[in-house]
């Protein structure tokens, strides 16, 4: 069966709500599993038993590993500083901290936007930002003294953004999908692999529990969450991508609400609203439209 625009558009919305569960999965994950495993090897052992796991795929297929080699590196570095950033930064600073600092990136994706491609937000986006902004605030209790981990941390959010529009640019070519990723995925772990050898940072793992996680990572927001954002991206408008990403902390609040067992706090409820809320401001210009549109094939009101 066709699927007709609209029902792609959705499942591809869809696509990316699942990238904001599985990585709102990996806070509390994370910050655990750091007592056990440094967080450069975390990073390390993550992508590069991405890449591996990658790799038998692409051979079977043929694929031109080397192909657009250029678009792979540069997001492959811009990739490795936003997750060296947000790992070691995690370590040091408040996983609440940490939420509301990475979910800043959704304020520079339309900054970059405009300053680099010069195209203007509407004024439903810029509202929808400042609206998910507030419920990021709400929802994370805000920046409360800020420390080294908060600056480290905020190299995330900037790198998350041009991540975001890159590849946004990047897929749009039409290249492929498969090989970009792996190509990102073997630079992170090699560039993680090298740091431990310089400054000379321990491989071990130290416990089970940081080796299952490690596992996870690889899987679940590395592996299927990663290859998902880049094929929808070639679709979805990078604004948009960005306001379905601030769920992330939604969902992060809601595992650690249930999972981890933490007392839900009313303020962060309302801060939840206030995400889901923007991601429908945001849709208003589109949905208008496609009302627009069908009072004009029906010739009658709607």
């Amino acid at each position: 069966m066709k699927l007709s625009p609209e029902a792609r558009s959705r499942l591809w919305d869809l696509s990316l709500v699942y990238c904001a569960v599985v990585w709102g999965s990996t806070f509390f994950l994370t910050r655990q599993a750091l007592s056990d495993v440094h967080p450069v090897t975390l990073v390390a052992y993550r992508f590069i038993l991405a890449g591996l796991l990658s790799l038998p795929v692409a051979l079977f297929f043929r694929m031109k590993l080397l192909e657009n080699i250029r678009d792979g590196l540069l997001l492959g570095s811009i990739l490795w500083i936003l997750y060296f950033s947000q790992t070691v930064g995690l370590k040091y600073t408040t996983a609440g901290n940490s939420g509301f600092i990475t979910g800043l990136f959704v304020l520079f994706v339309p900054l970059f936007n405009w300053f680099l491609w010069k195209r203007k937000p509407s004024a439903s986006q810029v509202i929808a930002v400042i609206v998910a902004l507030s419920g990021l605030w709400l929802l994370t209790g805000g920046v409360k003294g800020a420390n080294a981990g908060d600056i480290i941390t905020l190299f995330s959010a900037v790198t998350y953004a041009l991540h975001v529009l890159l590849t946004d640019k990047i897929v749009r070519k039409g290249v492929n999908i498969l090989t970009l990723s792996i190509q990102q995925f073997l630079l992170v772990g090699l560039v993680s692999f090298v740091v431990i050898g310089i400054f000379n940072i321990p491989l071990r793992v130290s416990s089970v529990f940081a080796a299952g996680v490690i596992l996870y990572l690889t899987i679940f927001p590395t592996l299927s969450a990663f290859f998902l954002q880049c094929f929808a991206q070639r679709l979805v408008n990078p604004i948009k991508v960005s306001l379905i990403f601030t769920l992330e902390p939604v969902f992060a609040a809601v595992f650690a609400w249930t999972i981890g067992g933490e007392k839900m706090i009313p303020a962060s409820a309302v801060g939840g609203g206030l995400i889901v809320a923007a991601m429908i401001i945001s849709e208003l210009p589109g949905l208008k439209l496609r009302l627009n549109n069908n009072k004009n094939a029906n010739g009658t009101g709607v």
